[in-house]
């Protein structure tokens, strides 16, 4: 499964492209807001430090809209994708742009109806949003599996790229089930190699390292 970090904090994106471990970016306006900076100065950098694919997210409403928008994103470098709401608009748009050799990633999908629109339309990657299902008493890692199992049953290209994660328990379901890809938060990520076992084991084998004659 890849890993992508769900951040607009290039200290962050830099500290998990050093791990070795990092595939690719999602990123918004919102994240974006948060680091008080302006897109301008966030997304070239972003799309210079990582080497995957980066998902820009787009705010327009309508089709034509969101077509042109997406191809503007594209400027900031080769290895963009645009992010477009799972709304028949967002199909619309979809549908132009993969025509163009343009990947999209539609987000905020929250059933497998909607993945299989995404698919029909040509996104690159669907988007379902486990954590805010949870919210809402629902559960959210169902979806995933009935959407991996849809793209199974017909072979679809779209890659189920699982957002909106809160704990690695949502990843490592997310790796069990097979999804291609988890969009995770820089907070959760650094849990993933945390384990009281292994920080147990450090402390005795430096204690240990003490009582050994050096001498």
């Amino acid at each position: 499964m890849k890993f992508f970090i769900d951040s607009a904090n290039i200290d962050d994106i830099r500290t998990a492209v050093s791990w070795g471990v990092l595939d690719g970016v999602t990123t918004n306006p919102s994240l974006v807001a948060k680091e008080g900076k302006k897109i301008d100065d966030v997304y070239p950098v972003i799309c210079d430090l990582v080497q995957g694919p980066v998902s820009l997210e787009a705010v327009s409403m309508t089709a034509p809209e969101m077509v042109a928008e997406g191809k503007e994103l594209c400027k900031y470098g080769d290895n963009v994708v645009v992010k477009l709401p799972m709304t028949t608009d967002g199909l619309a748009a979809t549908k132009e742009l993969a025509k163009d050799g343009i990947p999209v990633n539609m987000t905020l999908c929250f059933s497998p109806l909607q993945a299989l629109l995404a698919a029909k339309a040509g996104a690159a990657y669907i988007s379902p949003f486990v954590g805010r299902l949870d919210d809402i008493s629902a559960v959210g890692m169902e979806l995933i599996s009935q959407i991996i199992q849809i793209y199974d049953n017909y072979d679809f290209a779209t890659e189920v790229l699982v957002a909106s994660i809160r704990n690695p328990i949502h990843a490592l379901e997310a790796a069990m089930m097979g999804a291609d890809v988890a969009t995770i938060p820089f907070s959760v990520m650094q849990q993933f190699a945390k384990h009281p076992l292994t920080d147990r084991g450090i402390e005795q084998f430096l204690e240990d390292w003490k009582k050994v004659p050096h001498a």
